[in-house]
């Protein structure tokens, strides 16, 4: 590298328009970046910030360092408004001395800039949103010095080189064209832009936040080629108080994670052995070598091998070699080494697979499938692959012990595979039906990046069993650190009940439950639970008072009281990644229940069932076979 080690220089790009501000994003954003300055990493004080406002206009702010203000009072903030010309390639930018500046010498000035933001917009009546121009301009501040552009957005681009329209999901949506006309780019810019910022070492992070259409198939393209990420928050608004707490804490928490900066990686295999393909959000400057301009902790990154030549040796290595710049400004190279036993014995390999990591991989595959052919194609594959590895365990390993009407089999290390694919295919972003194309899209986009515990719990939720759990569960454990038992107990940690199958099944009508995916926690409460028990967890007298819908567990001071309100925070924690799970209050069906048509049912009530049914993946869909009928169809096929 020529240059000196990069800073973290942050350049946040706003939308001001009406939407924006009507919905509550605008205000919810500043007060979030102004409460968050002290988390961003900045001990030896190198972080840079910036800040661009963006409708049909640009609107620059010139911050001076605090001594300058100090020593001279005229001297303060200033702003710049320029409004783009479409039809021409070079955005004027003005003197970028004082644009981006840095956070502990002018941290006064950035303050007070933040505590007047959003009344400089409150009149702005534009609907009008050119983010082309805004990331053009933020990338002309950084392309030298490297960094990361932070978009902040409710509008759709509507104007300059990135203006989008809205597709017509209505006459696609569920049919054979929705991947190629829904899932794709609508506009070559965003990735020929992205690339450029992979080069200057400038990563662009999106939220988007609206309850209107964002085309997010398009917009994730900028972070999907510079290591970025995309979080979409649908039908938000400000004026639900539980929309702004996840909002907050999602991009305080991105703000505050340490990430390593200008890296490469490098994955090197013993003779014999290639790297094929590349999945995760980077750009591949060669056959062997992914570019990063940042390096996020919560993402994930899968190689896939082919073997092109004999292998004389027992034992393969495998290295990855990533050289980054740390925030602290040191270069350093992290190499991680696997050494494998090689064996000729097929029982073997299937011996020592990794069911999680096969999961993974497939998942990457039939994300590629969806984009360049269609959602069908995905779901076939994936039954396909299914039913390939049983059968060559069946004929290859067991070929000799089994009948035609046999059971299925599979090693006990693969023993869940089935189930994860199955569930896979039922996840929104591969399941049959309409589903609305951002939703599918940011799915895919989770899929493409999610380290694996978290991939996992996307595609299979946890359900915890509240009503009945053991005394210890939701009280600190006071033992000592015990590995070994199937979910670990940490001292001082709080002790999470076991995790029963995702299926109604297993829901009990005077129950209580926690349901974890990753994007949001269902309270599922049976319809006959006992007073006691909505009295001692929600403060009410009877079920019939619980109020379903998007909202926090009340604080009672009692025991079971406490006990859910510790093992929701403890599903909230520890994941390593910026999420937060809003809480879905959801009333299950009582024994009286009149069905649909009665008047004990609303709308919304149905809605949030459906929702949180959609969870229980071991069950059957209106498209889809529950788990029981699928092995069931599984063994007819492996042994016909």
């Amino acid at each position: 590298m020529v240059r000196a080690p990069q800073a973290l220089n942050l350049i946040f790009l706003i939308d001001v328009t009406k939407n924006t501000i009507q919905n509550g994003l605008l205000s919810t954003s500043i007060r979030t970046i102004l409460d968050s300055l002290d988390r961003i990493p900045n001990d030896q004080g190198r972080v840079n910030v910036g800040f661009i406002a963006v409708d049909k206009r640009l609107t620059y702010f010139s911050i001076p360092n605090d001594s300058e203000s100090n020593s001279n009072p005229n001297k303060d903030i200033s702003m710049m408004v320029i409004t783009p010309d479409n039809d021409e390639d070079n955005l004027i930018i003005p003197s970028p001395d004082d644009l981006l500046v840095n956070l502990k010498n002018s941290r006064l000035n950035i303050e007070k800039l933040l505590n007047n933001f959003t009344s400089f917009f409150l009149d702005n009546q534009s609907t009008d949103f050119d983010l082309s121009s805004g990331l053009k301009s933020g990338f002309s501040l950084l392309e030298k010095i490297g960094g990361k552009m932070i978009v902040i957005s409710s509008t759709m681009p509507n104007l300059g080189k990135g203006k989008l329209t809205i597709r017509d999901e209505v006459s696609v949506s569920g049919k054979v064209k929705e991947s190629t006309t829904l899932l794709t780019s609508n506009n070559s810019f965003y990735k020929s832009f992205a690339v450029d910022c992979n080069k200057s070492q400038i990563t662009v992070d999106m939220f988007l936040a609206s309850s209107s259409y964002q085309d997010v198939a398009t917009l994730s393209n900028l972070p999907k080629f510079t290591a970025g990420q995309t979080h979409f928050y649908p039908a938000w608004n400000a004026s639900n108080l539980e929309d702004i707490t996840k909002f907050n804490k999602e991009l305080s928490n991105h703000l505050s994670m340490e990430i390593n900066l200008e890296a490469v990686m490098r994955v090197r295999c013993s003779d014999g052995i290639k790297c094929q393909s590349y999945f995760g959000n980077f750009f591949s400057r060669s056959s062997d070598l992914l570019s990063f301009p940042s390096f996020p902790r919560d993402q994930s990154y899968v190689v896939e091998l082919n073997i092109d030549n004999d292998i004389r040796r027992n034992v393969v290595y495998f290295q990855t070699a990533v050289l980054h710049t740390s925030t602290h400004g040191d270069r350093r190279i992290r190499v991680i080494t696997l050494a494998l036993p090689v064996s000729k014995e097929l029982k073997d390999i299937y011996a020592s697979a990794d069911q999680l990591s096969i999961t993974n991989y497939y998942s990457h595959l039939a994300i590629e499938k969806t984009l360049n052919n269609s959602l069908d194609s995905a779901r076939d594959y994936l039954n396909k692959v299914i039913i390939d590895i049983l059968l060559v365990y069946k004929k290859e390993i067991v070929a000799g012990n089994v009948g035609s009407s046999s059971p299925l089999q599979i090693s006990t290390n693969l023993r869940m595979l089935p189930l994860l694919l199955q569930s896979l295919i039922k996840n929104i972003s591969f399941r049959q039906g309409t589903v609305p194309s951002d939703h599918r899209s940011s799915a895919l986009n989770k899929l493409a990046t999610l380290p694996i515990k978290e991939l996992i719990q996307f595609i299979y939720p946890s359900i915890y069993s509240l009503h009945d759990m053991d005394d210890e569960c939701g009280l600190p454990y006071e033992g000592e650190d015990n590995y070994d038992e199937i979910i670990p107990k940490i001292h001082g940690e709080i002790i999470l009940p076991e995790c029963i199958n995702a299926t109604f099944q297993s829901l009990q009508k005077f129950g209580l439950y926690l349901i974890q995916t990753i994007n949001e926690l269902f309270l599922y409460v049976g319809g006959d639970a006992l007073p006691a028990l909505a009295q001692d967890v929600f403060g009410v007298n009877s079920v019939n008072e619980i109020q379903p819908g998007k909202f926090e567990l009340p604080e009672l001071d009692n025991d079971m009281n406490i006990r859910v309100r510790n093992i929701i925070n403890k599903a909230r924690q520890g994941k390593g990644s910026i999420r937060y799970e809003n809480i879905y209050i959801v009333i299950g069906p009582s024994s009286n229940e009149r069905g649909v048509g009665g008047m004990e049912m609303n709308r919304d009530l149905i809605a949030l069932r459906m929702w949180c049914m959609s969870a229980l993946v071991e069950d059957r869909t209106a498209n889809m076979l529950g788990y029981r009928e699928f092995l069931s169809q599984l063994k007819d096929k492996i042994n016909a």
